[in-house]
């Protein structure tokens, strides 16, 4: 995200704030920026007395408040940084005071995961006018990919669209999850290198061809045989391909499907923003939409919730993954 790279890049031409709110759905842009000032802010000698980490459940604003107001030994700032503050949400406006007037020789940073501050309140204002507020917004599955492709580009290394694309239905937008799988490809890859589909396979343990991307792609082909010889895969192999993660993977695609047969306008670039897909994705779905007629679609959909229940145990007698397998794809094809 530009935004989380300028706040970076102002505090390494010596731009710094005292007070930096980081919140939002994405945590792992709140941690790397908290990380960073973590990191790089004080000289390591200087951490000892002038570095402070604190947890939101295990303090209150008012402990906040009296660390920040502290004044540093022998440095010019001292670094406060509270994790977790989502915990102080009942609280929060509390701080308002004291980022009205902050501590100019502290660095007060704030990580507010998984929450939203109101922008009506005080508190939302007074951050913006003394310090720097950073919302992490949740990428679309859509945005993924191309998140993928511009992080290792950055760290000298490319990508094959199909190779992101694996990646991404595998571990979802889960950004630190993806983080770390891409950190172990650079322990065994060389710099310079393109990323493939058989590397993914050797080195993060995803089947480049027995998984959810391409059993999605066989049901829409209507291809039984492709799709038979990767349930079976899935059946021998249950702790990694959970059936209750294929299922949910099918309901969004026909879900997605039936949205596309609503469609006014097929052209791929409408497809793809009404879907929020990437475009790579549209043939997958002009090509399904061929084979399942609306009407086929919301059955589908149906059949979809019910095995869904039968994996969770409910209403049903407990299943071997196997057994699942096969009745799903009986009731899809």
């Amino acid at each position: 995200m530009d935004e989380a790279k300028q706040i970076v890049s102002d505090i390494k031409n010596g731009t710094i704030k005292p007070i930096y709110f980081l919140f939002g759905e994405e945590p792992y842009y709140i941690d790397a920026i908290a990380s960073y000032i973590e990191k790089n802010l004080l000289a390591e000698e200087e951490k000892g007395f002038n570095q402070m980490v604190l947890y939101g459940k295990d303090v209150s604003i008012d402990d906040i408040v009296a660390n920040a107001k502290r004044y540093p030994m022998m440095s010019e700032r001292q670094v406060v940084i509270v994790k977790e503050a989502q915990h102080l949400v009942r609280t929060i406006e509390n701080l308002t005071p004291y980022v009205e007037n902050p501590q100019t020789t502290t660095v007060l940073v704030v990580c507010y995961k998984y929450k939203k501050l109101d922008k009506r309140k005080k508190l939302y204002k007074a951050v913006q006018k003394a310090g720097v507020l950073f919302e992490s917004k949740k990428l679309y599955e859509n945005q993924v990919s191309d998140w993928i492709r511009k992080n290792l580009q950055g760290r000298g290394y490319s990508i094959s669209h199909k190779a992101a694309i694996l990646l991404t239905e595998y571990l979802g937008t889960d950004l630190s999850r993806i983080n770390n799988e891409l950190e172990k490809l650079q322990l065994v890859l060389p710099k310079q290198s393109e990323i493939t589909p058989a590397d993914i396979e050797a080195h993060i343990g995803i089947s480049k061809d027995y998984n959810n991307f391409e059993l999605k792609k066989a049901i829409g082909e209507r291809d039984v045989l492709k799709a038979t010889r990767i349930i079976n895969y899935f059946s021998q192999n249950p702790k990694d391909n959970p059936f209750v993660l294929t299922v949910t993977l099918l309901h969004s695609f026909f879900s997605q499907l039936l949205q596309y047969h609503g469609l006014k306008d097929h052209s791929p670039k409408s497809v793809a923003s009404a879907l929020r897909i990437n475009p790579y994705f549209v043939g997958e779905f002009q090509t399904a939409a061929r084979n399942y007629p609306m009407k086929k679609v919301s059955g589908i959909i149906s059949a979809l919730r019910e095995m869904d229940l039968k994996g969770k145990g409910v209403g049903a007698n407990v299943n071997s993954q196997a057994d699942l397998l096969k009745e799903l794809l009986v009731k899809i094809i």
